[in-house]
């Protein structure tokens, strides 16, 4: 089985007037959050082999924030940043050498593709609060396609 982590970056300072929204950094509370998901990830031992993160200040903040995680291979990929869960899809799709994925983005494509993967449908899924991790578990060679994921657990802090 392939592992497949989502998480969402945790929580950021609201944009100041004029500032790029890929700039916010996180806050404080976000801080926190992200070591929190660190150590969750710790406890159960997922170290994964490949790290997918948006060049978001804020998702480059929560990937830093997590700690040690192993040595995976780190890779800032500019399709997530605001993308849909389709194009989140075809990024994971790119990803089969893989046997375990981190995707640290951002929602909705992130609770959107949650849904898509686990269910099959993504309609108007709520579920993916800053800093939550969802970890999915599918068959070693499967196509990346609704419905092929099973939630293994769902975690936020």
């Amino acid at each position: 089985m392939r592992t497949l982590i989502l998480l969402r970056h945790a929580h950021a300072e609201p944009a100041a007037p004029g500032q790029d929204d890929a700039e916010r950094p996180l806050s404080d509370l976000g801080r926190r959050e992200a070591a929190a998901a660190g150590d969750w990830l710790r406890a159960h031992a997922l170290q994964p082999a490949r790290v997918l993160c948006s060049p978001a200040r804020r998702t480059r903040e929560t990937l830093a924030g997590l700690g040690a995680l192993g040595a995976p291979e780190v890779r800032l990929e500019p399709a997530i940043y605001d993308a849909t869960a389709g194009t989140l899809m075809a990024v994971l799709e790119a990803e089969r050498d893989a046997d375990s994925v981190l995707l640290v983005g951002h929602n909705p494509g992130l609770e959107h593709l949650l849904a898509l993967l686990h269910s099959g449908q993504s309609g108007d899924f709520r579920g993916m609060p800053p800093a939550a991790i969802a970890w999915l578990v599918l068959p070693d060679q499967a196509v990346i396609e609704p419905g092929v994921a099973r939630l293994r657990e769902f975690w936020w802090p």
